[in-house]
């Protein structure tokens, strides 16, 4: 698959000026820059994003770990130090010419440094302001910290996930921070459509909590509309805490098999050979009690043989199932492989692979091969570029006392 050129993607021309770091606002930039958005990412002079050394792995390239780089491909640094006052004249001489601006500060530091929303309208009244909190502007938890193991322990999702007597279990990734920043992704295309229309910008607001209750809607509905009785997970394996069995993972001989829905659990017996599963098939629903008992009847059956030959019987009958697969099995996936899901970025000090933007516009991909720049490597050229320092200059040198947060 060969990637879409630069000026072909839908956002070419659109100018963002990126304040957030860690993972929720830069990924909601990131997915801007992959439809072809210039993203200008805003950091602080000395340390930067401290998402470029915030990392468990010691796989550093290019003075950044590869977290960094896979979030922050594509885009330019420019280093501003918000307490200084020629510094922030630039800033808002950028934001007037901007399609877009992000930022993820608490509540209230960035309106403290007065490039809040209000602040940043007067100067630009087209620009799409997109703004990321943990929990909301306001409220009991607005001030604490809005990071993605936290919010996922608030949201429910901790509880609901893992076997009847496992402990709460996060995610294995930062999904709150990701579906925060997809969430804003879409708010700022809607309102970049919407200037479009009518020629106005917008104020986009999300935080990381209402990111997880929406990725929690279909569990959530049920619970509210129940009794607000709460489900109960799976004694072993479980998949979901809604459905019945067959649902869930089960050890093979050799790994593991999914089974999903299956068109009736009579046939799913015939087809394992397993006569036990029989004085189930009566209840299409399966209760809590029934469940445990037909996923330890299958568990025992399953575990015989391994888990090609399972996939052998119950794929060409219609029984919806998957092997499963670690990373290096996936890589290894003709299926995969066909997707051309992976790219190499590269920089003057960086080359890694990483995976693309998952989405195709007019059959070809949204690879960028950039890898994320090094600490303010681009102020310089932005400021020639824009007539920076002209702002700067007429700026009085007066004392700041506001701090960032």
């Amino acid at each position: 698959m060969m990637p879409l050129p630069p000026e072909s993607r839908p956002l070419h021309g659109l100018l963002v000026v990126d304040f957030s770091q860690f993972l929720s606002g830069p990924y909601c930039a990131l997915k801007l820059a992959d439809l072809g958005a210039r993203v200008i990412k805003v950091e602080r002079p000395g340390t930067g994003d401290l998402c470029r050394t915030l990392y468990l792995s010691d796989t550093e390239i290019g003075g950044a770990n590869t977290l960094f780089h896979a979030i922050n491909r594509n885009k330019e640094s420019m280093t501003a130090d918000l307490r200084d006052p020629a510094d922030r004249a630039m800033l808002r001489a950028l934001l007037s010419r901007a399609d877009v601006m992000i930022q993820n500060f608490r509540p209230g530091v960035i309106e403290r440094q007065g490039l809040g929303y209000d602040a940043v309208r007067a100067l630009n009244p087209r620009i799409v302001y997109g703004s990321i909190s943990g929990y909301g502007e306001d409220g009991p938890w607005a001030g604490l910290p809005g990071q993605d193991l936290l919010a996922q322990a608030r949201s429910g999702l901790l509880w609901l996930t893992g076997s009847r007597d496992d402990p709460p279990m996060p995610m294995g990734l930062a999904v709150a921070d990701m579906l925060a920043g997809a969430a804003l992704c879409h708010g700022v295309l809607a309102a970049l459509v919407g200037r479009g229309l009518h020629g106005r910008g917008a104020l986009v607001q999300t935080s990381l909590l209402e990111a997880l209750v929406d990725f929690q809607f279909e569990v959530l509905t049920t619970h509210l509309n129940d009794g607000r009785r709460l489900p109960q997970r799976a004694a072993a394996g479980g998949a979901h805490a809604y459905l019945g069995a067959p649902y869930g993972v089960y050890r093979t001989a050799d790994g593991w098999l999914a089974l999903a829905m299956t068109p009736s659990l009579e046939r799913l017996a015939a087809l394992l050979e397993v006569p036990a599963l029989l004085p189930y098939c009566g209840d299409p629903r399966q209760g809590m009690a029934a469940r445990d008992a037909i996923r330890a009847i299958l568990a025992e059956a399953l575990s015989a043989r391994p888990t090609g030959d399972w996939l052998a019987v119950l794929q060409p009958a219609d029984i919806w199932c998957a092997e499963v697969l670690d990373w290096p099995a996936l890589l290894q996936a003709e299926a995969f492989r066909r997707l051309s899901a992976l790219q190499t970025i590269s920089g003057p000090d960086a080359r890694l692979q990483t995976t693309r933007a998952p989405i195709r516009i007019d059959g070809g991909t949204l690879a960028a091969p950039r890898a994320a720049p090094a600490l303010g490597a681009d102020r310089a050229a932005i400021i020639a570029e824009f007539g920076l320092d002209r702002h700067a200059a007429a700026t009085p040198a007066v004392a700041d006392r506001e701090g960032v947060r």
